[in-house]
């Protein structure tokens, strides 16, 4: 998982992989709060500080540091980490990147829980597997969904990131987008070097600041990783990883993992299904929907564990899911739905379990920037408001969708294409 990243890993060509969705701030491994914007998963609705010219670095370097003394961070702290630091280009160019293309989820998908990446889970598995047993009696959480997020987010270690945190957050707290968080993060990842548990050196990570097998950012770090050697250290760079697994465990069960229980289960709906119930939120018992004619893909009954609701990531052309507690609990680790779905997916494959069975439609083309903007537009302009235009399509927009759907006759599943704004287009002419 990345930070300030986003959705730029997938066009950076980082290991691992990034939904197209920017997930929410904190509580996650990879991003803390931020005062300074807001975003409900993918509708983004910022409120950045006016853009000023940045002082030198030496300059924001000198304030920075009566700042970091103040918030208690030693002067030798401050040598060790700050020496030889500069600003990085390369970040600030990262920084700035925006997509001008949305990533359709079964690329992603395809991408998320390859072959080759299962074969590697199930590989680690076994060899890691006194380990991984220890942590899911300790935690509670099951250890394909622990792989799972390893794989995700740095296949495995095999990349998660060189880039120096210190100097990546220094260059974003003096000149990135977001000075603010960026500068909190930093001084949490001082504190992680005044602790003792990682040397400035050895903190390598994303460019955005996450850290280590599973991208932890600082603040995440300081608040959930443990001590699982028991060497005095949370070492979430080692390369046995255990301490990075067993920080993922707790940072999951911290937020309420329900142990035995799935995150998504791939479903087949009934005929005449109402497909505004499947917008991801309604909830209702597994007896409720298996009532209403839903079973699971498999023909089995839906595992009762607590509210369900039905999620249909591609709308009523494409797999149907019924999403669980343990679902959102991965949303909290990185809120893109996309990417709660490939960690389910990729967890039950590193179990045994096989693909998807129903199709996904891949001929649609996904809305550019551009023409999400406009969709909202016309939407908004014909008494659907999106609340806002910013070329960003959430839970706002598709809510909106599915009213005009409704309205004009077609099946209400909030799903968004290009042959959606065509026939938008069509309405408005």
């Amino acid at each position: 998982m990345l930070s300030l990243s986003g959705a730029v890993a997938i066009a950076t060509g980082c290991a691992a992989v990034t939904p197209a969705v920017s997930p929410v701030p904190m509580p996650k491994p990879t991003e803390t709060a931020a005062p300074a914007e807001v975003r409900l998963d993918g509708d983004k609705r910022a409120v950045v500080s006016p853009a000023a010219p940045a002082p030198s670095f030496a300059a924001w370097r000198t304030g920075f540091r009566s700042r970091a003394q103040a918030a208690g961070i030693a002067p030798a702290t401050l040598d060790r980490a700050f020496a030889g630091i500069s600003p990085n280009p390369r970040v600030l160019e990262l920084d700035r990147f925006q997509p001008e293309f949305t990533r359709p989820i079964w690329q992603y998908l395809d991408s998320a829980v390859s072959d080759l990446r299962v074969k590697n889970g199930q590989a680690k598995g076994a060899a890691l597997a006194p380990v991984l047993a220890r942590i899911e009696a300790d935690f509670g959480v099951e250890r394909e969904v622990v792989l799972a997020i390893w794989g995700l987010e740095s296949a495995y270690g095999a990349n998660y990131g060189d880039f120096r945190v210190i100097r990546s957050l220094a260059t974003l707290a003096w000149d990135g987008r977001r000075k603010a968080f960026a500068e909190q993060e930093l001084i949490a990842a001082l504190r992680i070097i005044e602790a003792g548990d990682i040397a400035p050196g050895r903190m390598l990570g994303s460019w955005a600041g996450a850290m280590g097998h599973t991208q932890f950012i600082p603040s995440s770090f300081l608040a959930y990783a443990v001590d699982f050697t028991g060497d005095g250290r949370r070492d979430i760079w080692a390369p046995g990883a255990e301490d990075a697994l067993a920080s993922t465990a707790n940072y999951l069960a911290r937020f309420g993992w329900q142990t035995g229980a799935p995150a998504a289960v791939e479903v087949r709906l009934p005929e005449g299904f109402d497909f505004r119930l499947g917008d991801g939120s309604t909830k209702r018992s597994a007896p409720a929907w298996e009532a209403a004619g839903i079973r699971a893909m498999t023909g089995a009954p839906l595992p009762d564990a607590g509210d369900v609701a039905i999620l249909l990531p591609a709308g009523a052309r494409g797999p149907a899911f019924a999403i669980y507690r343990n679902f959102n609990v991965i949303r909290r680790y990185n809120n893109a739905t996309s990417y709660a779905l490939a960690i389910s997916h990729l967890a039950d494959r590193i179990g045994g379990a096989g693909p998807f069975q129903a199709a996904w439609p891949r001929g649609d083309r996904m809305l550019t920037r551009a023409e999400a903007q406009e969709l909202q537009r016309r939407l908004t302009q014909q008494g659907f408001d999106t609340q806002g235009a910013d070329g960003i399509v959430g839970p706002n927009t598709r809510s909106a969708v599915r009213s005009w759907q409704s309205a004009s006759g077609r099946v209400p599943d909030g799903y968004v294409s290009s042959t959606l704004l065509d026939a938008l287009r069509k309405s408005d002419s």
